[in-house]
Parts: C-alpha cells; sequence; structure tokens
C-alpha cells in the first residue's frame, strides 16, 4: 500500500511547547567525556522549561556545570498518516527548593523505580532556541 507523501511543516514556538505538553517521555542529549549520549527522561513542560527528574550522573552533571543540552520528544501515527517531532536547546541547571519545585514535582507524580527520593534531582532546560517539526494531520490531544 503506498502512502501519500506529506510535506514538513515548521511548528511555531507555542506550538511546540503545547505538542511537548501532550506526551511525558523524550531524549536529552549531553556530553559525558567529550562524546554525544541520548537518555531518556520523564519531563513536563513548566512555561517555556523543559523539567526533568534525575539521579546522580551524566544529567545531572550536565545540569549542575550548566551545560547547554539537547532535548526531543516526538509522536507519530504507526500507519504513517502524522507526525511531529520538538526539538529544545538550552543550558540545563538545577532547580532549587523554591523556582518551581513543587510544582513540578506535583506534575511528575508517578516516579522511574529506581528514581529514590533521597537521589532524586529536577533538572530545568530553559527554552533558548526551539524547534519543530510536523507533517499529515496531527489530531488534537
Amino acid at each position: 500500500m503506498e502512502r501519500p507523501l506529506f510535506s514538513l511543516r515548521e511548528l511555531s514556538r507555542v506550538r511546540c511547547f503545547d505538542l511537548l505538553a501532550t506526551l511525558g517521555v523524550g531524549r536529552v542529549g549531553v556530553s559525558v567525556r567529550a562524546l554525544p549520549a541520548i537518555l531518556p527522561v520523564e519531563y513536563v513542560v513548566v512555561g517555556e522549561k523543559v523539567v526533568f527528574r534525575t539521579a546522580p550522573g551524566a544529567k545531572l552533571d550536565a545540569a549542575v556545570h550548566r551545560s547547554v543540552v539537547a532535548f526531543e520528544a516526538d509522536r507519530y501515527d504507526p500507519a504513517g498518516a502524522w507526525g511531529w517531532s520538538v526539538l529544545v536547546q538550552g543550558v540545563a541547571s538545577e532547580l532549587p527548593a523554591a523556582a518551581g519545585l513543587a510544582e513540578a514535582r506535583s506534575m511528575l507524580a508517578r516516579d522511574w523505580p529506581f528514581l529514590t527520593e533521597d537521589v532524586v534531582r529536577f533538572i530545568s532546560i530553559e527554552g533558548t532556541f526551539v524547534s519543530g517539526r510536523t507533517f499529515g494531520a496531527v489530531p488534537a490531544p
């Protein structure tokens, strides 16, 4: 069966964050020993920031050093009728207790099984550069 051809369309910044808010798992790209690493994270959108929970390691190290990171999430129709992808690039930083931590904690109600309360840290990625592409008719959330 032949699928129709769709052209890619750029998404506005607002639409990118709207689409990101419909999912809960994405990927963060960090540098580990000068090599790229792509790691899955459970996340939420808070304003124009992506916030995720992590334990000590590569993602936390990148945040503590205010590194530039990349975050991506996407969704598509398995039959190929529609799809979208959003990329957020910006500085990662650990959320201090007062800076939206309560909101992020309540929005990220479900924990990965290995993230216990004694090791969990919250990381925020500023949406400095945000881009997205879509094809087909993306259904409303």
